[in-house]
């Protein structure tokens, strides 16, 4: 990824002021007694566009909580940690938080490589770690274990959602393009594996795999140019897909041909291409100022309220963080550690989405996407024609799912 401008490191620090602010006011926080402690970690130096606002979620569903008498008569309180995108900074950052901070347990990560080293402690040490937005499905199926539930669906659910809208088209030469690590070697395997048993003729003629925020934008596009496909499969995000998009839209790739694109449709990753937004791509996303349910409306006019911004899918994976280990903390009416493990398994709270389940066999967490097509409107980025795809239909079988995860 691309460093951040001191602009966003700005942001970063203001938005932490502002969260401890709001935890401090004079009677916000009524619960008695030591606090609950959450041991946060996350790419926020690295990955600001997602992380900042995702911390904002954090600190609104944390006011909230507190505000409401906290959980089981304390009050609850995150302790974050920023692991600049280094697997090696992350596990340090774990044990510190165990062994010094005496936090009740982990949560968070991005990066798909951070989340399964993270998950990796959480397994030696028999210590809880909700994993909030790591996309990799070894963290709940391969190197899946007992210690560690998903929140995000995963690069299959994702995959699943994008090979239904892929297969009604009427395209047989595909191409993709992914950056070269965890997640996005994932979320290709599978939308090949799941696109070509829903159409058999499918072929894929090309694959481009850039390092992540290290993208050579023109040579990826000539390339997947002169492969000539009917379609293309993109995973790119950030800084690369900004890049991508440029480079197609200058050289033509885009034109009668159709894209179908994991992640694009997220405000973090629409809003800065503007007006050169591509239209017509077929995209997982957030439609967040459409969504107009009432779950839905209730959080984003209270992020407004305090943030003064509409919210981001970041701020919606803080803000579930927070309510999912909240309701395991009722259901187990404790934080021991083994209590809260097994209060997660088939655990149900409510998402600004609608109702979420964590489900037992594999502690994934049936959170969906909305799916649909960018357009611009005002020379901005938006999505149309837009659906929610409710994540428990989009998972395998589960006789499938326990030969994924033979750890149980």
């Amino acid at each position: 990824m691309t460093r951040p401008s001191v602009i966003e490191r700005r942001r970063f620090l203001a938005g932490t002021g502002a969260a401890a602010a709001a935890l401090a006011a004079p009677g916000l926080v009524r619960a008695q007694g030591a606090p609950i402690k959450v041991g946060e970690i996350n790419s926020y130096s690295t990955a600001p566009a997602f992380t900042l606002p995702y911390r904002n979620g954090i600190a609104l569903a944390v006011e909230q909580v507190n505000a409401g008498g906290g959980l089981i008569g304390r009050p609850l309180e995150f302790v974050h940690r920023d692991d600049a995108g280094r697997p090696e900074d992350a596990v340090r950052h774990a044990g510190e938080l165990i062994n010094n901070e005496r936090v009740d347990l982990l949560a968070g990560t991005y990066l798909s490589n951070i989340g399964l080293a993270v998950s990796d402690f959480a397994r030696q040490n028999r210590r809880l770690f909700v994993a909030s937005e790591p996309l990799t499905d070894a963290i709940v199926w391969a190197q899946g274990h007992r210690y560690t539930y998903r929140l995000r669906p995963s690069t299959y659910m994702q995959a699943a959602m994008l090979a239904e809208e892929a297969a009604r088209l009427p395209a047989k030469r595909w191409a993709s393009v992914s950056p070269n690590y965890e997640y996005g070697q994932s979320a290709v395997r599978w939308f090949k594996a799941l696109l070509q048993a829903r159409k058999p003729d499918v072929e894929f003629v090309a694959e481009q795999w850039p390092a992540l925020g290290r993208i050579d934008a023109g040579a990826t596009v000539q390339a997947l140019a002169a492969a000539n496909p009917e379609a293309i499969f993109n995973v790119t995000f950030g800084a690369d897909l900004t890049n991508f998009v440029r480079q197609g839209n200058t050289r033509g790739l885009f034109e009668r041909r159709s894209v179908v694109s994991v992640l694009t449709g997220e405000p973090e990753y629409l809003d800065p291409l503007g007006e050169e937004t591509p239209e017509g791509w077929i995209v997982t996303g957030y439609p967040w100022d459409q969504v107009n349910t009432p779950e839905h409306t209730r959080f984003r006019d209270a992020y407004r309220q305090k943030f003064n911004d509409h919210p981001r899918l970041g701020s919606v994976v803080g803000y579930d963080t927070v309510n999912a280990i909240a309701a395991a903390i009722r259901r187990a009416g404790a934080v021991d550690n083994e209590k809260l493990v097994d209060a997660f398994a088939g655990l149900t709270f409510q998402s600004p989405f609608g109702g979420v389940e964590f489900r037992a066999i594999d502690h994934q967490a049936t959170l969906g996407c909305y799916v649909g097509k960018l357009a611009v409107r005002n020379r901005r980025g938006v999505m149309t024609d837009w659906r929610y795809a409710d994540g428990k239909n989009y998972l395998p079988p589960d006789a499938e799912v326990r030969r994924l995860r033979p750890q149980g």
